[in-house]
């Protein structure tokens, strides 16, 4: 199987390209600590749902400085190589399926997880990350 990338269109090819360049800029993001180009994607009103077990990230997340502030503390704890496996998208939304390797405080760190983007003219309204197995290393 390996990791080929496989895409499913289901709408048109505009569509398509703003759910890979989305999943690029927050890939760019999150392994090289690089937010402006994801950044300058965002709507006025952005918001976010990251599942981080912790209390203060539990809840929605709002605006750029907070995508920020989730970027840094993931840097500090995370070092990863995002690779896309799936994509899928419709008119509003752009979902993506990746696995994640690298370490988590340290220690080797695999596991698949996917984010769905939802989109408004153009541009990202709101993200929500979904992970395949729970993240408890990251209280260590």
């Amino acid at each position: 199987m390996g990791n080929k990338k496989e895409t499913t269109n289901l709408a048109t090819e505009s569509i398509q390209s703003r759910t890979s360049q989305a999943f690029q800029a927050f890939q760019r993001a999150f392994e090289k600590g690089q937010v402006n180009e994801f950044l300058s994607l965002v709507t006025e009103d952005f918001h976010f749902f990251v599942p981080l077990p912790f209390e203060e990230w539990k809840e929605e997340q709002r605006g750029k400085q907070r995508l920020e502030e989730l970027v840094r503390f993931e840097r500090e704890t995370l070092q990863l190589q995002l690779t896309p496996l799936i994509e899928l998208e419709d008119r509003n939304h752009g979902i993506v399926v990746f696995r994640a390797e690298g370490t988590l405080n340290n220690a080797p760190y695999s596991n698949e997880l996917n984010v769905v983007f939802e989109f408004e003219n153009n541009q990202i309204r709101s993200f929500r990350e979904f992970v395949g197995m729970p993240l408890m290393n990251y209280q260590s």
